[in-house]
């Protein structure tokens, strides 16, 4: 190399030293007096930043397994112990745990960059070497003071300052022993600042894969706010193709009987698998913990009961909203030792009403599942029976055709059947009408209807309640209101089985 060029680099590492580190570049002039410079060399040189590459935590100079790791921070102390040894044959490293928090659910990933990433740790630059004036780095008074002990006996104490005043990501750092200020990235080193906290999983219950996801055999929802609780069952003749109603293979019980949407249900459901939490309030619980938390008497319990024999119980504490304004509540397994704090909209049990959840379908038996429908109204009646032209084989997904219908006796035209049938099943409660009184008098129309599939006979009667709503009574007790205007067109349509004409569709 020419004396030129040795120069410049010289000049560049100076310069390095006196901003502090950072990269130089020094562009060589193609048209310096030098003529016998070569062509064939760079013109763009760089030099590294004084200190760059200084091996900062190591195991003499290697990076070796690291025993245990001692943290202090604004938060506490932290005192990382190794779980297992590094498995060289299945390529798997050590594993790690926090010392004191054995019987919690700790998320070893998390404590395990505790022991890896400072391992190893090489700085970006020397900032300040034999610094006098450790507070203008944030050393004086350190944010984490760092010990990691090795498998060797070999102990390498650091301490984390601040961020540098021209990026965040990047952060003053000092070994023990010496006053030399070094940078590191700081996602190197940020975790050695968290809490406790922050290496404990937040999910309160795991939520298993989809081949080992257990059924929900029941779910039950106590709330203060409540008169009855909230009663969820699973419905095992809804696993059966011609079972007819929604695809939920789930239905409500309490505080009455009713038919779930998919959509709306699920959540309810099993959304106790999988709930995260967004932080934790406290772990080892003690008496004093829940009683602060309002879970000696929660204002929810919600019961979970599953196929596999297990039984969840989530307690949740009244809604209250946290600094930033977010809607919360204090949640805890019973029986459990940490109290979590998780979102009013994950924990839905907390605000869910019955018709929030029902699909409003009121008639679902499947169409061909009907042996008997009689319906009147208006003054008008129909009495239908329905059979299979081959009871022996009837095929898996049956047509009008496959059927005889008789209405009062005489044949009927089983498609004609089929459509009136389809306008009964989108009859729709609006909401519950739960203890209210049977008005006395004749109503303005009922069905009664009978499922083969499930055995049942159930009778439906619509009274006029108000100008605009209806009340409708199921086997003589009052069970939702649905609007006055579908009761209307439902005699209409009753009108005019007989006469051909199309049937209402929308009201």
């Amino acid at each position: 190399m020419k004396k030129q060029a040795k120069g410049i680099i010289a000049l560049s590492a100076v310069l390095v030293a006196l901003l502090g580190g950072g990269f130089a570049y020094t562009m060589l002039n193609p048209s310096d007096k030098d003529t016998n410079a070569d062509p064939t060399e760079p013109a763009l040189l760089a030099t590294e930043a004084r200190g760059q590459g200084t091996l900062l935590v190591s195991d003499n100079g290697q990076e070796g397994t690291v025993k245990n790791v001692a943290v202090k921070n604004s938060s506490g102390e932290l005192s990382v112990v190794m779980l297992s040894m590094p498995d060289k044959e299945n390529n798997t490293g050590a594993k790690y745990t926090l010392d004191g928090y054995s019987d919690l659910n700790v998320n070893t990933a998390m404590v395990g960059t505790l022991a890896n990433n400072a391992n190893g740790m090489q700085a970006q630059s020397l900032v300040a070497e034999d610094c006098s004036d450790l507070e203008k780095y944030g050393l004086a008074s350190p944010s984490a003071e760092v010990t990691i002990s090795y498998e060797s006996g070999t102990s390498v104490k650091f301490f984390v300052g601040d961020a540098t005043p021209s990026s965040a990501d990047i952060t003053y750092v000092m070994v023990d022993g010496k006053k030399d200020v070094y940078t590191v990235n700081t996602s190197t080193i940020a975790n050695y600042s968290r809490s406790y906290k922050d290496f404990l999983e937040k999910t309160i219950l795991e939520k298993p894969s989809d081949e080992e996801m257990p059924i929900v055999n029941s779910l039950r929802i106590e709330r203060g706010d409540m008169d009855s609780d909230i009663l969820i069952e699973y419905d095992k003749d809804k696993k059966d193709a011609h079972a007819g109603g929604t695809s939920s293979p789930h239905k409500l019980v309490e505080p009455a009987e009713s038919y779930l949407s998919v959509e709306k249900s699920t959540d309810i459901i099993s959304g106790m698998f999988g709930l995260y939490a967004s932080d934790i309030y406290a772990v080892h619980v003690t008496d004093a913990d829940i009683e602060k938390a309002g879970l000696k008497e929660p204002f929810c319990k919600v019961t979970m009961d599953c196929d596999d024999g297990k039984s969840h119980v989530l307690l949740l504490s009244e809604i209250f909203t946290d600094d930033e304004g977010a809607k919360c509540a204090y949640a805890m397994p019973e029986g459990g030792n940490m109290i979590y704090i998780v979102s009013a909209d994950s924990a839905k049990w907390l605000t869910v009403k019955p018709m929030d959840i029902c699909s409003r379908i009121m008639i679902a038996s499947y169409v061909w599942n009907v042996t008997d429908l009689s319906v009147s109204g208006g003054g008008e009646s129909a009495e239908f029976s329905i059979t299979p032209k081959n009871k022996d084989a009837v095929p898996e997904s049956p047509t009008a055709d496959d059927f005889n219908v008789k209405n009062k006796g005489k044949e009927f035209d089983a498609e004609r059947y089929r459509l009136f049938y389809s306008f009964l099943v989108t009859t729709n409660a609006e909401e519950f009408a739960l203890d209210v009184p049977v008005p006395e008098g004749e109503p303005m129309a009922s069905i009664k209807l009978t499922d083969s599939f499930t055995g049942k006979t159930t009778t439906y009667e619509f009274y006029e309640d108000t100008f605009m709503r209806s009340l409708i009574v199921v086997d003589g007790k009052s069970k939702y209101y649905c609007t006055k205007s579908y009761v209307d067109v439902l005699t209409e349509n009753i009108r005019r089985i007989s006469t051909g004409e199309d049937y209402i569709t929308n009201w």
